[in-house]
């Protein structure tokens, strides 16, 4: 097997999304400099550029975009053009749910709390990819990441499901609209739960991931790991026929509800 089996050596990536180590976008990162291809990052404040600063380097190609103002997004896409003659991919990895009103039933959802989440964990990625157009590659890969089923309606995920479901129905219009000119593919990672520091926000995540985790084939839980090098290998050349496609990566876990021991334990303890 040659050494550059995912053949991405000499690409250039633009991670978009890095908030710490546990972040899955930082474990893409690391994955792709591990093969030798060059990542540009991008993140939503100056404090977050220093703080990823100290993780992968002072030297490192940093660039400051909130994506909630598309002046950023389009100056993002300046600062790219200015770093690369050529993007070979794009890893979104931007979520975000407004809490601030606290947990409610979805049919409580404020507008201001439901378009603003849409607005940064959906329509960012449309608004990037439109962008970034123009310095794309002409095969490049963009890939998102999304969550394993939007059709289980988890009350403390509330109405990120929708903005996700949004999210994956983006993969298709926007695999046809850049068809009319180019090769770029759109894809999505659909991860089952994971441990990082954005899910640790959502209340009651930690019961719903010990039950995700003894519902999965296996029972182990779904590493930020193997969500990376599922990310990583749709951004190569290796996965060209792929597109506008959800890899779900779950373990196994939503062919698993009716497990005969977690039935038993729950009517035993009804």
């Amino acid at each position: 097997m040659p050494s550059d089996f995912l053949q991405l050596a000499g690409k250039t990536v633009l991670v978009a999304g890095v908030a710490n180590r546990k972040s899955v976008a930082w474990h893409i990162a690391r994955l792709l400099t591990e093969a030798d291809c060059r990542v540009l990052y991008s993140v939503r404040s100056p404090e977050r550029r220093e703080q990823i600063a100290k993780l992968v380097g002072s030297d490192a190609d940093i660039i400051v975009c909130d994506v909630e103002h598309e002046a950023e997004i389009a100056q993002l896409a300046k600062e790219v053009a200015s770093r690369t003659d050529k993007l070979d991919g794009m890893v979104h990895s931007i979520a975000f749910a407004d809490y601030q009103d606290g947990l409610k039933p979805f049919h409580e959802t404020s507008k201001r709390a439901f378009l603003r989440t849409m607005d940064v964990s959906c329509y960012s990625f449309l608004a990037m990819s439109r962008e970034l157009k123009d310095v794309f590659a002409h095969d490049a890969s963009v890939v998102t990441i999304s969550i394993s089923t939007t059709r289980m309606a988890s009350e403390n995920y509330g109405y990120m499901a929708p903005v996700k479901a949004a999210l994956d129905s983006s993969l298709a219009f926007l695999a046809k609209s850049f068809s009319a000119h180019s090769e770029v593919r759109f894809n999505a990672v659909a991860a089952g739960l994971l441990k990082t520091s954005a899910s640790a926000g959502i209340p009651g995540y930690v019961d719903s991931y010990l039950f995700a985790e003894q519902a999965t084939l296996r029972h182990r839980a779904v590493a930020t790991e193997e969500v990376a090098s599922t990310a990583v290998f749709l951004v190569s050349p290796r996965s060209s026929g792929i597109n506008a496609q959800r890899v779900v990566v779950d373990a196994g876990m939503e062919t698993n509800y009716f497990d005969a021991e977690i039935v038993r334990r729950n009517v035993e303890g009804s």
